[in-house]
């Protein structure tokens, strides 16, 4: 192959990066916003995007073309030489527009749009990732769980009895000589996340790394999505199928793990509220628009809802008198979920560093 390879990569935020180091026609504008997207984490982003390229030759540079629907996946396809997507389909249709195809990129590792035994009798190798940003999210996710259940937003730092007291409990020593000394505090509602059902809406990629992790903890975990999983795939991640009914009544634990589209915006409205069981505690490391904001400040108000982590809000950055703030019970952090930026650096040296080895002769 003498000239430059063709990669046809489906549009993400993300993916870009394929263009900000492999396509020398990427604009300067894009390369300058990368660098400063990444420069709290990777200072030196120009020398990281050098050093990848100098080690992956074969790859470096591409033409690259990103494409968004299954029409402008089939234009590009005749002379592409790799093919990066996330949810766009590649099966024996699209393998048959691509005779110069020779491997397939998937960015993640849930391969349900990949017909795989196409590629492999065509030879194509396909390339999972496991990225690293989402295994991130779930650490997030569990994080804010295990804040919730221990109360350590409202207990943090408070050690002496002036302290607790000024936080509205009544701490008070116990008899020693006859009791031990645990939580004397006297810090009611703790909760543990064993034997505890977790329901997580939208059991994509990061909702199974939540799941692997809440397991882990001895939680029960169930989850609905528009199509339930096969037995085996359900196994794996030992989770049961519910609708959303069923899920929001049961779970002590939420998890609303979607992406923000029309389909999914305030899809936890004020009559989903009344359904979950009260006292539910709700983490949400994906999107706020999936939540109506009326209807979960109206569930802290009444007590349906124990306890919120939220990662992202309704609009960012987040404003100094917003009503969340005012609930103790509720853990907000400022978009950190898929942090650091080296969690990115690492998911595209394993991506590009694939392709290219797929593309050595």
């Amino acid at each position: 192959m003498t000239s430059r390879p063709h990669l046809v990569v489906e549009q993400d935020v993300f993916t870009r990066v394929i263009d900000v180091v492999l396509n020398d026609q990427c604009t300067a504008d894009r390369r300058a916003a990368f660098a400063d997207f990444f420069a709290h984490d990777v200072p030196d982003f120009e020398g990281w995007r050098q050093g990848l390229r100098d080690r992956c030759t074969r790859v470096a540079p591409s033409r690259v073309t990103f494409v968004e629907t299954v029409e402008e996946l089939h234009r590009a396809l005749p002379d592409a030489d790799a093919v990066v997507v996330e949810s766009l389909p590649i099966g024996a249709s699209e393998l048959a527009l691509a005779p110069r195809l020779r491997a397939v990129q998937k960015f993640g590792f849930i391969t349900r749009n990949i017909d795989l035994q196409a590629c492999e009798a065509r030879g194509v190798p396909v390339l999972p990732l496991r990225r690293r940003a989402n295994v991130a999210c779930a650490e997030q996710a569990l994080m804010m769980m295990l804040a919730l259940a221990k109360r350590l937003p409202e207990v943090n730092g408070k050690t002496s009895v002036a302290l607790l007291k000024a936080a509205g409990f009544a701490p008070a020593p116990f008899d020693r000589r006859h009791t031990p000394s645990s939580n004397w505090a006297r810090i009611p509602d703790i909760a543990m996340l064993q034997g505890a059902t977790l329901g997580i809406i939208g059991f994509g990629e990061i909702g199974r790394e939540v799941a692997a992790r809440a397991q882990a903890f001895g939680m029960k975990i169930v989850y609905t999505q528009r199509t339930q999983l096969d037995a085996e795939t359900e196994r794996t991640w030992h989770a049961e199928y519910r609708d959303m009914d069923t899920l929001l009544g049961m779970s002590d634990w939420l998890l609303a793990q979607l992406p923000a589209t029309p389909s999914t915006e305030n899809l936890l409205d004020a009559a989903a509220f009344k359904k979950m069981k009260r006292g539910v505690r709700l983490i949400n490391v994906s999107r706020a628009q999936v939540m109506s904001r009326d209807a979960v400040l109206g569930a802290l108000r009444d007590g349906t809802l124990g306890g919120m982590g939220l990662d992202t809000l309704w609009t960012e950055p987040g404003d100094d008198d917003d009503e969340l703030l005012q609930y103790p019970q509720v853990v907000l952090t400022p978009h950190l979920a898929g942090s650091p930026r080296l969690n990115a650096t690492g998911d595209f040296e394993e991506l590009i560093s694939g392709l290219d080895r797929a593309l050595r002769p």
